[in-house]
Parts: C-alpha cells; sequence; structure tokens
C-alpha cells in the first residue's frame, strides 16, 4: 500500500514581508507531496527559502499564490486550534523554558485538548508520559528543562509536539544545535516515529549525509530553480545531487555520498585491503593525489591489514610504512 499524502501544494508561491510592506517572492511552482509513514529532508543552501517553506506549510504565514492542503483539506479552512491538531512544529529557536520541567513543557502540548483553564485529564496524563517515554526521556520527566543538555532538550521538544497527537511534523533545522551524536540520536529518533507512529515528518537540515542516510524522500530546494524530490538514492543516481551542489571549488562524491574539494589530478596507484585503501585514499586527496589502479609509471601503494604500507617507486625503489602519516612523509614531494 503506497503512503498517503497529508499535505500537498499546487503551483505554490512562497515568500516573506520585505520593506515598505512588499512581499518579497523567494519560490514558485512548488508541487509537493508530504507522505505519512516518511521522513522528508528539505535540504538547500541559506537563503533559498526552506523556513520559509515550512512556516507557510505550518500556516504561520501566508503564500503569495497557489493552493496548499492539509488532510485532503485547504489549509486557509482550518481555524488555528484545528491546524493545531493536525500539524505540530518544532522550530530552530533554543527554548528558553524558564522553571519549566520536562513533565510540564509536554504537557503544553495538551493545549488544543483541554482548552483554556489547560486542566490535564486522566488521558491527557497518559499521552504526556507516552511521548516523553517515546523519546527516551522518563527518567528525565521532573528535571528543569533549562538545566538540560540541547540534545535533551530538542528531544523534549518533539515530545512536546508528539503530545499534541498530530499526524504531521514539520521541524526547521532540529539538529542545528547539536553535537555529532545527539544529531544521530535525533535523525534516528524521527524515523523511528515514522515508521512506528505512522507521523509524517519534514525537516530542514544541512547534514547531507544524514538526510541521505536516514531520510526516505528528500525536497532539494534551489535559487532560480525547480524544486527536485525523490529518494535519495534516485537523486544520486540520476546526478540530480551532483548538479544541484557543484560547486566552482566543491564536487559531489558519486561513490561516498559526500560534498568534497574538487578531485586532485596527480594519480597515485592503490589496491589492497578495503579498509585500509579507503583510509589511506582518503589521506591522499586530502593532500593532491588522485587514487587510481596501479599501473608501472607512478607510485603505487600495497594496503595491508593492521596498517602496514607497501611503497613502489618507478625506478624500482621500494619503502615500507606502519603508519598514514609516515607513507604520506615518504611520497611527497608530489
Amino acid at each position: 500500500m503506497n503512503p498517503a499524502p497529508v499535505i500537498q501544494t499546487s503551483d505554490l508561491s512562497i515568500g516573506y514581508a520585505g520593506k515598505g510592506g512588499k512581499r518579497k517572492r523567494v519560490h514558485d511552482g512548488l508541487s509537493l507531496e508530504l507522505l505519512s509513514g516518511q521522513v522528508t529532508c528539505l535540504l538547500g543552501m541559506n537563503g533559498v527559502g526552506k523556513s520559509t517553506l515550512l512556516r507557510t506549510l505550518a500556516g504561520f504565514q501566508l503564500s503569495l499564490s497557489g493552493d496548499i492542503l492539509v488532510m485532503g483539506k485547504p489549509l486557509q479552512a482550518y481555524y488555528q486550534s484545528e491546524l493545531s491538531l493536525a500539524i505540530g512544529v518544532v522550530l530552530t529557536e533554543k527554548t528558553n523554558a524558564g522553571d519549566l520541567t520536562a513533565y510540564d513543557l509536554v504537557s503544553l502540548g495538551r493545549h488544543p485538548y483541554t482548552g483554556f483553564f489547560g486542566t490535564l485529564k486522566t488521558h491527557d496524563r497518559e499521552v504526556i508520559e507516552q511521548s516523553i517515554e517515546a523519546v527516551g526521556m522518563t527518567q528525565k520527566a521532573q528535571q528543569l528543562v533549562a538545566e538540560m543538555s540541547d540534545g535533551e532538550r530538542q528531544k523534549i521538544m518533539i515530545a512536546k509536539t508528539l503530545a499534541q497527537e498530530s499526524p504531521i511534523i514539520l521541524l526547521d533545522e532540529p539538529t542545528a544545535f547539536l553535537d555529532i551524536a545527539s544529531r544521530i540520536e535525533t535523525m534516528i529518533l524521527l524515523r523511528k516515529l515514522a515508521i512506528e507512529q505512522g507521523k509524517a515528518i519534514l525537516l530542514s537540515t544541512h547534514d547531507i549525509e544524514q538526510a541521505i542516510q536516514m531520510g526516505d524522500f528528500l525536497w532539494l530546494l534551489g535559487k532560480n530553480r525547480p524544486l527536485l524530490s525523490g529518494t535519495p538514492e534516485d537523486l544520486i543516481l540520476d546526478g540530480s545531487f551532483a548538479s544541484f551542489f557543484r560547486k566552482k571549488n566543491m564536487d559531489f562524491d558519486l561513490s561516498t555520498g559526500k560534498l568534497t574539494a574538487k578531485a586532485p589530478t596527480t594519480p597515485i596507484g592503490i589496491e589492497g585491503d578495503p579498509l585500509m585503501v579507503y583510509w589511506v585514499s582518503n589521506a591522499l586527496i586530502r593532500n593532491g593525489w588522485m587514487p587510481t589502479p596501479s599501473t608501472p609509471d607512478n607510485i603505487n601503494i600495497i594496503c595491508n591489514p593492521n596498517r602496514h604500507f607497501i611503497i613502489t617507486f618507478p625506478n624500482g625503489a621500494h619503502r615500507e610504512t606502519t603508519s598514514i602519516q609516515q607513507l604520506l612523509q615518504e611520497i611527497h614531494p608530489i
């Protein structure tokens, strides 16, 4: 069964208020589908309109033209109280929670259900506890949010959104302030929520490698060009990634899924243990060499396990080293 679209746009134009009240247009012709049970990653350089698109889909700002359907209903037909039942939002800004505990902050996600007085009933408390448990923060429920790490605060903000019980979650750069371990944890958590709870999750990010690894679907948003969408692997193999991120001094490496400096052109032969070959090649490229299959006319390196390297020079000389640092010293200058 194909995933159901929960947000659909047709010929959408987005922008924001500029000087003198004029609306500045940042993108046109956006026809998109956000699917339930999937993580969709929105990628693009700074200033291309990623936050503007998320805020427009969330109903925080008006579109310039075009249509947005949320759960099959026009976005403008929703009252704000209704929309909060459909869409949960986590923004980039760091949370200033004052003296609130994690439990208190997550309980604010029940506001669409508890009304003006915010009285929590048994079911509300069950949902709050389940939301905190889902992000792995049960042991920190009574801790002050102000005393938590950035990664822990981000988990609590996601739990607050879960407490809304909305089928759609939009996140604006949720890993922006996190260390590498917390970034990976957050992406694993979001993927788990999409799979186990059927949430439609859309997040903007600058982390290309994590988006490729963890995203079911990617939206590539750039200036003065159509938005590209598809599975990460299709976008890589059809050349979309390479054309989208290609810069004067930068290439997209099809074999690794990474943005790299322009490839050097001085050849050096390399073969042997795959793990050693990978990391030696990484060092060689950084130092201006282009790893290739071995040939008699080039310097050649045989990589054995346990960092045992044999270097053969075109004049027949041999060197052996037991570290990549020593290897680089032996082959320099280029």
